[in-house]
């Protein structure tokens, strides 16, 4: 057997290796993360929601290669106790399906939003953003303002960011096929191995829980499904973004916005500050802490939302104290 076969019988050992470790894992993740929600059929989608409490209706909307389980690490049921606090996964993440074919782009995922409302029978909601989930929350009340009473976003991306942060990078795949075949071999091995410096950007200048990885979902980051998810994402901003941003003078509904001083993922200048100065009725709060606020300070971002909420709701009763 010549050199080059020889060549060649190693690089498919080695990819059928590597397909079979992302299998195993996928598997053992499903085994370890069963649906914590019900599931919803909206076009284009079929989305995994929790839906839970009485009163003010919350909707919250996860970020780039996150899941709803960001939210139900601890915010969730500090809300719910007098709210209706519905988390998605959205598209594709999580549990959540994205149907083939289907966009990825901001728009697309906030009509996917205003689907999921209307089956859910519910006519408005403060709506919680983080990071992406920040962006596709203002493309919702652009789109669909008669949905949104009020946004209260968390460390939202909403301004094209200079240069994409070096734990990104391997997600920058245009082409689908490409990203799922990186999705299945090379892309779990990847992030095990990078993990912890992933984690610690992520969550600079604070550190991450230790129960991160099972409370708040971090191990379904291993889903090859995750990756395709994230990387599509990704690969849509660019192309709604600059659109969006065209949008923010024309807001007059309230708008509440949470940033980490420390945030490395975001830089607050661009994004929050900048975004002031195009809707300067936003309520900006700055605190010490980074991106991952809805997980590292659950009662200042739980406090932060329900303020949100009492302003857009001074008619009824609120959401009472959950500062508890």
């Amino acid at each position: 057997m010549n050199a080059a076969l020889w060549a060649l019988v190693g690089a498919v050992a080695l990819t059928a290796g590597l397909v079979l470790f992302a299998w195993t894992t996928n598997r053992r993740i499903d085994a370890g993360f069963k649906p914590i929600g019900r599931f919803v059929d909206v076009p284009g989608a079929r989305l995994h929601v929790v839906d839970r409490g009485t009163g003010p209706v919350v909707l919250m909307v996860h970020g780039l290669g996150g899941q709803l389980r960001h939210f139900t690490y601890g915010i969730e049921k500090r809300l719910a106790s007098q709210c209706r606090v519905i988390a998605v996964d959205r598209p594709g993440s999580g549990h959540s399906l994205r149907h083939a074919g289907a966009s990825a782009s901001l728009e697309a995922q906030a009509d996917a939003l205003a689907a999921l409302l209307d089956k859910l029978g519910v006519a408005q909601a403060t709506v919680v953003g983080h990071s992406l989930g920040g962006a596709i929350s203002l493309m919702l009340a652009a789109r669909h303002p008669q949905r949104v009473n009020a946004l209260a976003l968390v460390a939202p991306l909403t301004h094209t960011p200079e240069g994409l942060p070096t734990p990104f990078r391997g997600l920058d795949i245009a082409s689908p096929w490409l990203r799922k075949a990186v999705a299945w071999t090379a892309a779990v091995p990847a992030f095990i191995v990078r993990s912890p410096a992933i984690m610690k950007f992520l969550f600079a200048p604070e550190t991450h829980p230790k129960d991160f990885a099972t409370r708040a979902g971090g191990l379904m980051s291993l889903k090859p499904s995750q990756f395709i998810a994230a990387s599509t994402d990704l690969a849509a901003i660019p192309d709604s973004l600059p659109a969006l941003e065209a949008t923010y003078a024309s807001l007059k509904l309230p708008v509440s916005m949470l940033y980490g001083k420390g945030d490395l993922v975001l830089d607050p200048q661009l994004q929050a500050t900048a975004f002031v100065k195009k809707v300067p009725h936003t309520q900006l709060t700055l605190v010490d802490g980074g991106h991952m606020l809805p997980v590292t300070q659950v009662a200042r971002t739980a406090a932060f939302i329900e303020a949100a909420v009492q302003q857009a709701d001074r008619a009824t009763n609120g959401c009472g104290s959950i500062t508890r």
